[in-house]
């Protein structure tokens, strides 16, 4: 399943669940599945693994904050070296790093 962030990021379609009537929505979960023939979330990372997983412990971290890769456009994958600056002006989008603080 992806997560909302794919969704913009991957410009996938969205489709809120409906609130009962008189009551509001809180906590709000979006399923988002991407379509057959549209492409997938990950065009060109890695491709010849079964999966992508990367694991790192915050204890080994060099610096005191390090930023991730999470639009996947990455030349350093896993880490980010901004190309969701080039790839939000492109689309709109407004995909940023994951930030993990050692």
């Amino acid at each position: 399943m992806a997560t909302l962030f794919c969704a913009a990021a991957c410009r996938l379609p969205v489709s809120p669940p409906a609130a009962a009537p008189g009551r509001a929505r809180r906590g709000l979960v979006v399923a988002v599945r991407a379509e057959a023939g549209v492409g997938g979330i990950n065009p060109s990372i890695r491709k010849e693994e079964e999966k992508v997983v990367d694991t790192v412990l915050a204890g080994e971290l060099s610096k005191p904050l390090t930023p991730y890769c999470r639009c996947w456009r990455s030349g350093t994958f896993p880490l980010c070296d901004g190309s969701h600056v080039k790839h939000n002006k492109a689309t709109g989008d407004n995909v940023g790093p994951l930030l993990v603080k050692k």
